[in-house]
């Protein structure tokens, strides 16, 4: 199906281009890196072969007692050591979140081979998505507040707890001088930081950029407040199972935490410098649902208006779609809003597309959320695996397109689309696609 937005097919090859005036204007943008620190792997090899092998992160919460929680599971980050990445007293002044945001920016330009040094750090830039910040280090000092008074609240308190520290510290502890900012859009923070910082490269702002998200909020007061909303699954007997986008047991979202760094660069400068692209970034849309602070639009027009901007940008149709990876929170509404937005994109085509939410196995990484599915399409397009959506067993009849249930699946993407939609109405969506020379 042609989407209404979309550009005419040409040349006879089923592919839309971008306008004749736009070419030549806009610098191609690819990603040559990637870290990841996530419930089901810390490093690139590590959550690759979570995605292959439908890797479960989600268990009992073991941060804090939740005994007296509605819901008592997440999708934690166990195996991380902060040291690894940085040093004592570094690790000893960043919460938690921004930690995490350092470790996969360090991990994703070691991967990416570049070094940020006094010949380039003017041109290498930070956008990071988070969306709710150092809520451990605010919970910690509030209670050092009431119970020892103002006079023993830490120095580090505000610096640790603000959201733009995961990017600040990101650049300071890299050296890069570039453009830096910080999208606080909820859940779909992260997908807007890839998207801005493609702009910034676009407009000639940067060579490179470092863009991602980082969240860490699973913490008392966290869950006390998701609680509360009644947004979270109560699945406690089943902490494995609880997640399940799109399955017609779903009964809330899984939190989950860490952070997921891309290295964005202008196709120029990954050349001059002798660079492999593993993925191009295409189209960037974004919208907003205007509607409700926290349900979606039931008729998925925000979240369609997100995804007809993303492939408009990149010169794409729906039909040039290969894999989508949705936001699939496994609440009742929004999966079946994303699904009714998907058909309305795609009309009888939508059946044919893979779709799967990848947190299914992560939980949910709020703010951080968008960097995990853009990783997840790099993931689909260089080793030919659509990941799953594991604990998919009862087929709801609101939701029914291709979720690739349970298992991953082999299959050749050429073209990936990763959606994220946050409270406030926030959507965004980013278009990657197969590097081609």
């Amino acid at each position: 199906m042609k989407s209404a937005t979309a550009p005419a097919r040409v040349r006879g090859r089923g592919r839309a281009r971008r306008p004749v005036w736009g070419e030549g204007m806009k610098p191609r943008v690819v990603v040559t890196g990637l870290g990841a620190v996530t419930p089901v792997g810390v490093g690139k090899d590590a959550f690759f072969e979570g995605l292959r092998t439908s890797r479960n992160g989600i268990g009992r919460v073991t941060r804090f007692d939740p005994s007296s929680f509605r819901t008592q599971m997440a999708g934690e980050v166990r195996d991380f050591v902060a040291t690894d990445f940085m040093t004592e007293r570094e690790a000893h002044r960043l919460a938690r979140f921004a930690q995490f945001a350092v470790a996969a920016a360090r991990m994703a330009l070691g991967d990416a081979g570049l070094t940020v040094d006094r010949a380039n750090r003017d041109r290498v830039g930070v956008v990071m998505g988070c969306g709710i910040g150092g809520l451990e280090t605010l919970e910690e000092q509030v209670g050092v507040l009431h119970s020892e008074g103002p006079r023993r609240v830490s120095p580090f308190f505000i610096p640790m707890m603000i959201p733009n520290m995961a990017s600040g510290q990101v650049a300071i502890l890299t050296g890069a001088r570039g453009p830096n900012l910080t999208v606080t859009t909820a859940c779909a923070a992260a997908t807007h930081a890839i998207g801005e910082a493609f702009r910034t490269i676009q407009r000639g702002d940067a060579d490179v950029m470092l863009a991602g998200g980082a969240e860490a909020s699973i913490t008392p007061a966290g869950f006390a407040g998701f609680c509360s909303l009644r947004a979270m699954s109560r699945r406690n007997d089943e902490p494995e199972k609880a997640c399940r986008p799109f399955d017609r047991g779903r009964d809330g979202f899984v939190m989950g935490e860490g952070s997921v760094v891309l290295v964005l660069e202008s196709l120029e400068h990954a050349r001059r410098r002798g660079a492999l692209p593993c993925a191009e970034v295409a189209g960037y849309g974004a919208s907003d649902d205007a509607y409700h602070i926290v349900e979606p639009d039931p008729g998925g027009e925000g979240a369609l208006l997100a995804m007809q901007r993303a492939l408009l940008d990149a010169g794409l149709s729906p039909a040039d779609v290969d894999y989508i990876n949705a936001h699939g929170t496994s609440t009742p509404l929004n999966d079946r809003c994303e699904t009714v937005a998907i058909k309305n994109l795609f009309g009888p085509g939508a059946t044919k597309v893979a779709v799967s939410s990848t947190k299914s196995m992560t939980g949910h990484l709020l703010g951080a959320a968008g960097g995990v599915g853009a990783a997840a399409c790099v993931f689909a397009i260089t080793t030919g695996i659509v990941p799953a959506t594991i604990n998919y067993e009862e087929p709801d009849p609101d939701c029914d397109l291709d979720y690739v249930p349970n298992v991953a699946r082999r299959a050749q993407v050429d073209v990936a689309m990763s959606n994220s939609f946050g409270f406030g109405g926030h959507n965004g969506v980013v278009v990657l696609k197969r590097y081609e020379r």
